[in-house]
Parts: C-alpha cells; sequence; structure tokens
C-alpha cells in the first residue's frame, strides 16, 4: 500500500513540475514577444545576430542537403528502376525533401548547431553575472539579449529550408540524370507537372515556420534558466538539443497528418 502511495505521489510532483514549468516557459515566451518592439528599433543588433545563427549554419544546410539529395536519389533510382518507373525519380526525390527531409533535417541541424550556441551563449552571460548586471542598469536583459536572437532563429530557419530544398533537389538531379543516365526532361516536367507550391512547398514551409519558433523558444528559455555553473551550463546545452530534437520529430508527425492525409 505504501509503495502504491509513493508511486502516486511521485507521478503528482511530476505533473505539477511539468506544469509549472510550462508556465514558466510560456510566460518567458510572452516577455520575448513583447520585445519585438525593442528589436525592430536595433536592426544591426538583428542583423548582428541572422548572420551569427543563420548565415554561419548555411555551410554545413548546403554539405548535408548535397549528401542527403544524392542518397535519395540513388535509393529513388534503385527502387523505381525494379517497377520501370525511372521516370519518376524526379517527382520522389522533390517530393521527398520538399514535404519532410528539407524541414526536419534542417531543423535538427539547426538546434544542433545553432540552437546549442544560442543556449550556451546566453548561459555564459547568466553565469557570469552579464544579464544581473543588466538588471543593475535598469536593461531587460530579456528584451536586450534574448529577443534580437529568437527572432534571428525564427527568421533565419525558414531561409535555411529553402535552401536545403533547393541544393537537395539539385543534388539529386545530378546522381539521377548524370551519373544514372534517368532522362533529365522527364526528370525535371515530372517536378513542374507534380509538384504543388501551395500544397507542397508552402506546406513545408510552413513546417519550418513552426520548427523555428519551437526550436528558438526552446534554446534561449534553457540557456536563461540555466544554472550560474559551468555544469548548469553544460546541462542547458544538452537539453537544449534533446527537447529540440523531440518537439520537431513529435510536431513533424501531427503536421504531416494535417497537411497530407
Amino acid at each position: 500500500m505504501k509503495s502504491v502511495i509513493s508511486f502516486l505521489q511521485n507521478i503528482g510532483v511530476f505533473v505539477i513540475d511539468s506544469m509549472a514549468s510550462l508556465g514558466r516557459s510560456v510566460s518567458f515566451l510572452i516577455n520575448v514577444l513583447m520585445g519585438f518592439k525593442d528589436v525592430i528599433l536595433r536592426p544591426k543588433l538583428l542583423v548582428r545576430e541572422i548572420y551569427s545563427v543563420g548565415v554561419l549554419s548555411i555551410l554545413i544546410i548546403v554539405f548535408s542537403a548535397i549528401f542527403v539529395g544524392m542518397v535519395v536519389s540513388l535509393l529513388g533510382h534503385t527502387i523505381l528502376v525494379d517497377f520501370g518507373g525511372e521516370e519518376s525519380l524526379g517527382l520522389l526525390v522533390s517530393l521527398t525533401l520538399v514535404r519532410e527531409l528539407a524541414p526536419v533535417i534542417g531543423a535538427l541541424l539547426f538546434s544542433g548547431r545553432a540552437g546549442s550556441a544560442l543556449t550556451a551563449e546566453i548561459g555564459l552571460m547568466k553565469a557570469t553575472e552579464q544579464l544581473a548586471s543588466m538588471e543593475m542598469m535598469a536593461v531587460d536583459p530579456i528584451r536586450r539579449i534574448v529577443a534580437p536572437r529568437f527572432f534571428a532563429g525564427f527568421i533565419s530557419l525558414p531561409m535555411l529550408t529553402i535552401i536545403f530544398m533547393a541544393v537537395g533537389v539539385y543534388s539529386g538531379y545530378l546522381v539521377g540524370s548524370v551519373g544514372l543516365g534517368v532522362d533529365a526532361g522527364s526528370f525535371w516536367s515530372q517536378i513542374q507537372n507534380k509538384v504543388e507550391f501551395q500544397h507542397d512547398i508552402i506546406n513545408g514551409i510552413i513546417k519550418s515556420v513552426v520548427f523555428a519558433f519551437v526550436v528558438t523558444w526552446i534554446a534561449v528559455y534553457q540557456g536563461y534558466n540555466a544554472m550560474p555553473t559551468s555544469e548548469g551550463v553544460s546541462r542547458a546545452t544538452t537539453n537544449s538539443v534533446v527537447y529540440s530534437s523531440l518537439a520537431i520529430l513529435g510536431l513533424d508527425f501531427v503536421l504531416t497528418a494535417i497537411m497530407f492525409t
């Protein structure tokens, strides 16, 4: 009987702690969104953060898109050639990348590279008492430090996803047409005739916008609430990547079910 009561107590504590953490994160998000006006008034700061989290992430996005597009094209050709449908390779590559792989893999790479950097940067500011110093000078650190980084990540990821889509499809074309001999006209005509801008491309971009919002929210929240120690910053950075990855995969299932079923 005591073990059952203890088990129920542990569940209750977990639920209460989870709800309290969710409430704090939502309150934090509202404060960040209210800092949008301050971000607009300091465009140079926003541009600098976009360069930090977006431009510096282009290289890993491009290289990943090249290899993902090549692998999808190679495996797709292997499957389609058995059914005599290799002329549909362009459709397979484009829909796979536009609907699914570009938003998901792009968001995962972004969380691992830019999200972890945001968490570590804000966490180190807290550990070195830079945020506390701003509060003593009547400067809101959420609006001055967190908000520009949040909106920079929110803007950058959809752009990186579009780059991933374009590079991935073209690398798939190089493998399929140049390497495997699929007719280039059939490859591009299938894409032109079957891939719909509103239904496929726009939905893929919408996915990336949702992922950008959630990933950046988790990254800045974990950094701002990190324990002001080296171990605390390390734990917050790890939690940022883990929580972001789980959120991306879970939201991807929900969004796919809504958009494409």
